[in-house]
């Protein structure tokens, strides 16, 4: 962990029955020894999960065992079968422990999915699939000025892994976990060790800390060498350094060291997506950096060489604790993305190192990690800047909601808008204060508690509208500047009040169904729209209504086949163009209408069943036109 000066600036498949519409099947592959792991799994990719050769059996079959190993997208050994990490669920601070599809194997996604319908949960605890239970939980204030850690919004990012939907651990300031006191095996006092993580090589900044490994057993900077973990991050602390990067790095306590006594300019960073970041430490006078893409190659190898000379590092003073997405003394400023990792006892070889980097890339790891991918989206105001919380990414109740600089990577600037109305951002809704009506009444961030001041339906003019009060979103006289902070006034169709919901929201349709799309958040062209139960985490249920009537999912519209007009004709997803079949306007009945062919959006004689195919039919009022937008 280091001190830093810096501030940040603003702070495939059809849907299928039950709770995840479709996910891939597992496919079992069966390869149990070091050798067939060290040699073929190295030339052969594959999304197995390999009995036998999981990053522990690896580590252990090579004498440097696990001693703690977390994940939130699959097992790290061939014989776990527990759960991952801890969801609590912000509507009833429920709690629900996330499993595997097989033993094993990966992440069951699904099982979050459902038990988060409908509200938001954080990842309250990442389990040790070890037998040691060095479980991480938020971490507590430290030393570095900061508060208790808070978990991470659990559907914040979503990725895939071996063919499966799996969720990654989102850090964002003010998210970071902690073993706190000294873990079971872990390396204390200059004993030996080594830790590798999967994270992201998008989602990173320059600020302290995002790390992974060994750290004081409390939140208190205590020295040189009293940390031993290994960090991804744009950090040049020992000039100078090769590039922008980021970096893979070794927070040893006060420097973050690319090798040697600091500064190594042979460190050429890791950019890509998924990076594997490696450490290994041997407490007495050596270290080692490596860094790689997680998808494929092998690793290269950034420093193997002399611990710092620097006081305090010959031999290492660690104490035992374990650290992730925060410094050791809980500077938690920084962000990243974390998917797995082990700590282990011992000098890894590099034939260890080489195998385990193979598992990896079999893994097939894919997706973006740098933008929130679940059904959040940014709501874009005027002057193109984006509605954000004013305390980067930790508010709390009645925290100023504002305008800001849009940043990609900004928890607090997406919102996910609920089936009630309501827009929330990290675990909290847009309110009006104290309930209010009055123009000129503020807006904060507030619990979710269905009231009428955190009600907002977009209006065909751009505005958002808050039914209770009459009144719409605004910028107080169009000011457009940093920090300008948001109010209700009365609707007057200005620029002040245009605010794009990207995210857009569930469109709710007969039988309490929702309008979907067949392809399961990946349709292209002249995929199935269609009918189906609502799901609050799918992407391709959150429609976004456009100034000019249409209705826009996973970057296509909601289209009429051939642009038809007749009774019957089928609805799809296409390509946005702006042609008479893409305009759909929300009656007073509650009805779709399709201005071009006069007709409406209707589920074909009332049926409500999943997967029922939508079409356009002559308007008659019945309820299997009703179709409301969020």
């Amino acid at each position: 962990m280091y001190r830093s000066s810096l501030a940040m600036a603003e702070a495939a498949p059809a849907d299928g029955p039950g709770p995840v519409r479709g996910l891939a099947r597992t496919v079992a592959a069966a390869v149990s020894t070091l050798a067939l792991a060290l040699g073929f799994l190295i030339g052969v990719p594959t999304v197995s999960q390999a009995a036998g050769t999981l990053p522990c059996d690896i580590y252990g079959a090579a004498g440097t065992p696990c001693v703690a190993a977390h994940s939130s997208t699959r097992a790290l050994l061939s014989s776990y079968n527990g759960p991952l990490y801890q969801v609590t669920r912000a509507s009833d601070g429920a709690r629900a422990d996330i499993g595997l599809l097989s033993p094993g194997g990966y992440a069951n996604a699904g099982q979050q999915d459902a038990f988060c319908q409908n509200t938001t949960c954080r990842i309250t605890k990442v389990y040790d699939q070890t037998a040691r239970h060095n479980d991480l939980t938020p971490g507590p204030a430290g030393t570095a000025g900061m508060g208790a850690d808070r978990g991470a919004d659990a559907s914040e990012i979503a990725v895939t892994a071996g063919g499966h939907k799996v969720y990654g651990i989102w850090i964002s300031p003010g998210v970071g976990y902690r073993y706190t006191g000294v873990a079971s095996g872990v390396a204390v006092n200059g004993q030996p060790e080594g830790v590798y993580m999967v994270a992201s090589g998008t989602h990173v900044g320059s600020d302290c800390c995002f790390d992974y490994g060994n750290a004081e057993s409390t939140p208190a900077d205590t020295g040189n060498g009293h940390m031993d973990a290994v960090s991804i991050a744009t950090t040049c602390y020992f000039a100078p350094c090769s590039g922008s990067g980021p970096w893979v790095e070794a927070d040893l306590e006060n420097g973050m060291f690319q090798g040697d006594n600091g500064s190594n300019t042979a460190n050429r960073g890791n950019g890509s997506a998924f990076v594997t970041a490696v450490l290994k430490n041997d407490g007495q006078t050596r270290y080692a950096l490596k860094g790689g893409d997680s998808r494929s190659g092998a690793l290269s190898t950034w420093w193997d060489g002399g611990l710092p000379t620097r006081g305090g590092y010959r031999p290492m003073h660690q104490e035992g604790g374990i650290i992730l997405g925060t410094g050791g003394d809980n500077s938690n400023w920084n962000r990243g993305t974390f998917f797995e990792g082990v700590m282990v006892a011992g000098y890894p070889t590099d034939a260890a190192e080489n195998a385990v980097q193979a598992n990896v890339v079999s893994v097939g790891y894919s997706g973006e990690t740098d933008v929130p991918n679940g059904p959040q989206g940014t709501i874009t105001g005027p002057g193109g800047k984006c509605v954000d919380a004013a305390a980067d990414d930790t508010g709390g109740n009645g925290t100023a909601v504002q305008l800001w600089d849009c940043q990609s990577w900004a928890e607090d600037q997406h919102w996910q808008h609920n089936a009630d109305g309501s827009l929330s951002t990290i675990g909290k809704c847009l309110d009006i204060e104290g309930n209010g009506t009055a123009g000129g009444a503020k807006v904060q961030l507030w619990d979710c508690n269905g009231a009428g001041g955190q009600k907002w339906v977009q209006q065909a003019d751009g505005s958002l509208r808050n039914p209770q009060s009459g009144r719409c979103l605004d910028a107080p006289n169009g000011t457009t500047g940093n920090g300008t902070r948001l109010q209700i006034w009365d609707c007057n169709g200005a620029g002040a009040q245009k605010f794009s919901v990207d995210g857009g929201g569930q469109v709710a349709g007969p039988g309490a169904k929702c309008v979907d799309v067949a392809a399961d958040d990946s349709g292209g062209n002249g995929a199935a729209v269609q009918l189906w139960d609502c799901q609050s985490w799918a992407v391709d249920q959150h429609w976004y209504h456009n100034t000019n009537g249409s209705l826009k999912t996973l970057g296509r519209c909601l289209d009429i086949n051939g642009n038809g007009t007749a009774n019957g004709t089928r609805v799809e997803l296409w390509d946005c163009n702006g042609v008479g079949g893409q305009v759909w306007n929300q009656r007073s009945d509650g009805s779709l209408f399709n201005p071009q062919s006069g007709r409406c959006l209707d589920t074909p004689s009332g049926t409500t069943a999943n997967g029922t195919r939508l079409q356009i039919w002559d308007c008659n009022g019945s309820a299997a036109q009703r179709f409301t937008l969020n």
